[in-house]
């Protein structure tokens, strides 16, 4: 199997800012993004308190419990396993004591060096409380805080460290500090609400608060507010890009704007692009909820066929994509989707979805679509084939178990029950982004991976050096 998605918040305000009641709201906008557990760390007079529990959102807390979060800094996180297992002592932000005072970190991404840089601090006599690579990143700062300045000195010091995708929330006593990885897998955006500082993995979540956009934050780039404003520090920037193509074919939501493009866009330009590339004669199209729902409209809209609901969603299951089990992905499906009959019945129908990785999901989808009276099902998947795995956080399992790895198009049509499918063609991802040239990593279709080393040409490792 593979790993997750996360999503970051935080918020540094004046004196009387109710940190705790908006990083609540801005999580609960995030809870897409992961549901096994969330957490809130305020910062109350300079001391730093958490609250944290597997479930979601709005289980774990209540109003008793945001009451006693007092103080006018808080972050918070929505946790999807990318690295640990999903057990409680995993969940954050995590909250570090040392000589200096308290830190609190929240991480969205994965560390592709984690196993090297938790073998070296072992080895040192570090002890680690939990099983994740977040705890890496606070022993780190908490160690380099104690050689430097400030905090921000400790985190520019740890990211020269760290290998992979991160971006990265850090609350100490009297500060507040955004981090991202220097090629920018992971989304983290700038906001402001009256005189807070905002900071969130979406777009969406800035909208839900009431903050008004400013920007994002640029890869490799520190940014820093205390009492005295907001700097950044911006030593980690290459000026380089890679940011995760999955999260706008399906991890962020259609109303956020990740890195100056807006999600719905992209899929809709996914679908127009499925339309041009594998028309078929069909009497209608429809979308798997949720993120297939643009593109289906966007191949509607280029071809001329119409669009239709085509399922109903139960709204109290979980994304099946980022599900801990497969035994638990092919449960949710089950009860997640039922198809609209009147809809789809005596149809020849377009099925537009977001993936394909291990094929079981798609093929209970096109089966409940016949079984409604579709005629003829023709799937278009609105992302290429899955052909490698990702190490920067994505949930994408070992190639054994990617079905466009082992069959050939046919096959997987075959095998999901389909009359035809399609995928969106590799060298059109650039198109459904609306750039010219390619600032996004491909590389769990392509097996390009990118690398900060200057030796790699064109800044890109093939897979079969990527490990």
């Amino acid at each position: 199997m593979i790993h997750e998605e996360c999503g970051v918040f935080g918020i540094f305000g004046p004196e009387g800012t109710d940190a705790a009641a908006a990083t609540y709201y801005g999580l609960f906008s995030l809870q897409h993004r992961g549901q096994e557990s969330c957490g809130i760390a305020v910062n109350n007079q300079g001391d730093v308190h958490v609250y944290k529990d597997m479930g979601l959102v709005s289980d774990v807390f209540s109003q008793p419990v945001l009451d006693s979060l007092t103080g006018r800094a808080a972050i918070g996180h929505v946790r999807y396993s990318t690295t640990g297992q999903s057990v409680r002592e995993n969940a954050q932000p995590l909250v570090t004591r040392y000589s200096k005072g308290t830190l609190a970190i929240a991480h969205n991404g994965n560390l592709s060096n984690t196993l090297t840089l938790r073998q070296q601090l072992e080895d040192q006599g570090a002890i680690f409380q939990t099983t994740i690579d977040s705890e890496i990143m606070a022993y780190l700062i908490a160690r380099y805080r104690s050689q430097t300045e400030t905090v921000e000195e400790a985190v520019a010091l740890t990211m020269e460290q760290l290998e992979g995708a991160y971006c990265l929330l850090v609350l100490s006593r009297g500060k507040m500090i955004a981090a991202r990885d220097p090629l920018g897998f992971r989304p983290l955006c700038i906001g402001q609400l009256g005189d807070a500082i905002v900071f969130a993995s979406e777009s969406c979540a800035l909208d839900t608060v009431g903050a008004t956009f400013i920007r994002d934050v640029e890869p490799g780039e520190i940014v820093v507010v205390d009492k005295n404003g907001m700097r950044s520090l911006k030593s980690h920037c290459h000026g380089r890009r890679h940011h995760c193509i999955f999260e706008y074919i399906y991890f962020a939501r259609s109303d956020s704007k990740l890195d100056s493009v807006s999600v719905y866009e992209a899929r809709l330009r996914a679908g127009r692009l499925l339309a041009e590339q594998y028309p078929v004669a069909a009497d209608i199209v429809l979308g798997v909820p949720d993120s297939g729902l643009d593109a289906a409209m966007g191949y509607s809209m280029a071809s001329g066929i119409p669009l239709v609901r085509g399922f109903v969603k139960n709204n109290y299951v979980g994304r099946t994509f980022i599900k801990p089990t497969q035994s638990q992905r092919e449960n949710a499906v089950r009860i997640k989707l039922n198809p609209v009959r009147s809809s789809v019945e005596g149809k020849r129908v377009i099925m537009v979805d977001d993936s394909i990785v291990r094929g079981t999901t798609s093929a209970r989808i096109v089966q409940l679509l016949k079984k409604a009276g579709a005629t003829e099902v023709h799937v278009r998947i609105s992302a290429p084939p899955f052909l490698w795995p990702c190490y920067f956080g994505t949930d994408i399992p070992s190639i054994d178990q990617l079905t466009a790895r082992q069959h050939s198009l046919d096959e997987i049509c075959q095998m999901i029950g389909a009359d035809s499918l399609g995928f969106l063609k590799l060298d059109s991802l650039h198109e459904m982004m609306g750039e010219k040239e390619k600032h996004y990593c491909d590389a769990c279709f392509s097996g390009l991976y990118p690398s900060l080393d200057p030796a790699a040409e064109n800044g890109l490792v093939y897979a079969m050096e990527a490990r």
